[in-house]
């Protein structure tokens, strides 16, 4: 026989349809005969009882245990009595050397619950909630470290939760700054569409709040720049309590942070770049649109789907979440961000520009005009160093090229390539190395007009003809752009033009070499005459007779005048 409820149901069968007594089931079934009557009176088993165990030793200490209890009402959260400090006083004040840790530990589990609960500290009660589609929304950051180019780094995940749908947004900052929270919001609203109705929960994050009025109220004085974000989008904020009571009123992004750091980012992430990341990330957020959250018919996606045409509109005008900076260029052509060092063009040393400082990136300014772009560098006292900013000056001081630190961070992160150290290294053993680095200079300028591509298949196709000069890198870069994008439209006659033998381009300077230094370039014998002016010479005989002729009359008339 299974369980007692399939017990239950047999003896009452077995009654009802043979008719058989008491003392005869009790027979059938081995069992006594207050079962059978208790089967007879039920179909429901009654419960087991769980034996109350008692504990002699204990007894005598219970009122002093729950004295101790009774203090820790009153007592600061983190300063109340453990498990272990009450034996350890039960010894030291009692002599309760008797007692065990798991029997006092076992006791203080229950008997503290029941003391909250008569004291009504453990009376909470949660009430489900309905949210209307798109009305609310919940905001929260959450702690995660990531191996960042080979680093291991404590960065935040900003998490925007819809609660209506559960559909999340994640991006993971350097920092929790103001910046960082603003731009959360705004790369929230764009990959979301639109902006909730109603509000969104928060808790006091001093990125929004400066203080927090009227004690444990919901009165609160904003940021002032928090305020323009608000008010530039359209939407109110609602503060959650101060402290634990505060969590679980926006419990669902508190239990998103959670879900979504446990199964996407364990073990921690190996990443170049947190853009790198993010963009991972956004990869995991649309599987998730797959996923049902608990007790739901209908996916996330589906969820939004029906939420996203109640969101409001994103206003037309974008919000620079940038907290805005008026640094001055020092001599080395960087300005100082947040104790990190970012390097601008060479031409505004000396100048105030204006920084807008951004939860990943760094844009520096001049007036309204975009001067330069950085990753923003999560370690303090770091640097962001262009190549492209500092050429203008070492074209005028080559010799600082090999060493400079622009150079060091172009190679690290792959901006200069092989094929620029191919060329520079043929430069210079040609030209020298001063010339031969001015060389490869203007080769990088061209990086600023052309695609990188482009100049890199510049650069190896001069190196195959031997070529080491940047005008036969401009050329064959712009063919490639040319052929990349299929030529004019006034070019008509490609097909016929691809079967035909094309001449590559050759510097000149080149071809003036003699033959064993044009073989050591790699060039081929030129086989042309040698050119002549003979035909030159002739027509300047002639000219020369043809200006005596004239001028002979002349003289001859003078001569027989006088």
């Amino acid at each position: 026989m299974g369980s007692k409820v399939e017990l239950f149901a047999q003896i009452r069968r077995d009654a009802r349809v043979e008719e058989l007594s008491i003392r005869a089931l009790a027979q059938r079934y081995q069992i006594a005969r207050k079962t059978v009557r208790r089967a007879l009176a039920s179909p429901v088993p009654p419960a087991r009882k769980i034996p109350v165990r008692a504990s002699p030793k204990l007894d005598a200490f219970k009122p002093l245990i729950d004295a101790m209890l009774n203090e820790d009402l009153s007592a600061p959260r983190k300063q109340r009595h453990t498990a272990r400090r009450v034996l350890a006083r039960l010894i030291e004040e009692h002599g309760a050397t008797s007692l065990s840790y798991s029997t006092v530990r076992d006791y203080v589990r229950v008997r503290r619950a029941e003391i909250d609960v008569a004291a009504g500290r453990r009376l909470e009660v949660f009430v489900p909630q309905e949210h209307a589609p798109g009305a609310e929304a919940e905001v929260d950051f959450g702690e995660v470290w990531v191996i960042l180019d080979g680093v291991k780094t404590k960065c935040h995940m900003f998490v925007f939760w819809l609660s209506h749908s559960g559909r999340a947004i994640h991006r993971i900052y350097p920092t929790q700054a103001q910046e960082a929270f603003l731009q959360g919001h705004v790369e929230a609203f764009e990959a979301l569409g639109g902006v909730p109705t109603r509000h969104i929960r928060y808790d006091n994050l001093t990125s929004a709040v400066s203080t927090v009025l009227n004690g444990r109220g919901r009165r609160r004085a904003e940021n002032e720049r928090w305020t323009l974000f608000r008010s530039h989008y359209g939407f109110d904020a609602f503060y959650c309590q101060p402290g634990i009571a505060g969590a679980h009123e926006k419990g669902g992004v508190e239990g998103e942070v959670g879900r979504f750091r446990r199964n996407r980012l364990s073990p921690m992430p190996v990443v170049k770049s947190l853009d790198e990341l993010n963009e991972r990330i956004r990869g995991w957020e649309n599987d998730d649109n797959a996923r049902r959250i608990n007790g739901r018919i209908r996916t996330i996606g589906q969820d939004f789907a029906h939420e996203r045409p109640f969101l409001h509109p994103l206003p037309a005008e974008a919000f620079d979440p940038g907290l805005v900076l008026n640094p001055r260029v020092d001599r080395s052509s960087m300005v100082t961000v947040r104790m990190v060092k970012y390097s601008v063009p060479v031409r505004f040393i000396n100048r105030r520009v204006r920084v807008s400082l951004r939860a990943s990136e760094v844009l520096i300014f001049d007036g309204r005009t975009l001067i330069a772009r950085h990753q923003r560098v999560a370690a303090r006292t770091g640097c962001s160093v262009q190549l492209d900013h500092y050429l203008e000056v070492l074209k005028t001081k080559p010799g600082a090229m090999a060493g400079s630190t622009a150079l060091a961070r172009a190679r690290q992160c792959g901006v200069f390539t092989a094929e620029h150290e191919a060329f520079w290294a043929h430069s210079r053993k040609v030209n020298g190395d001063a010339d031969g680095t001015r060389e490869l200079i203007d080769v990088l300028l061209l990086h600023r007009s052309m695609a990188a591509d482009d100049v890199i298949a510049g650069i190896e196709k001069a190196l195959t003809v031997g070529a080491v000069s940047a005008d036969v890198v401009a050329v064959e870069a712009r063919r490639n752009a040319s052929n990349s994008s299929g030529g004019s439209d006034s070019d008509r006659h490609t097909p016929a033009r691809a079967k035909a033998k094309v001449q590559r381009v050759v510097s000149l300077t080149q071809r003036r070499l003699a033959d064993p230094a044009a073989v050591i370039a790699g060039l081929p014998a030129d086989q042309r005459p040698v050119p002549n002016v003979n035909a030159y010479d002739e027509l300047l005989a002639k000219r020369a007779e043809q200006h005596h002729g004239a001028s002979a009359p002349s003289t001859i008339n003078q001569e027989s005048v006088s």
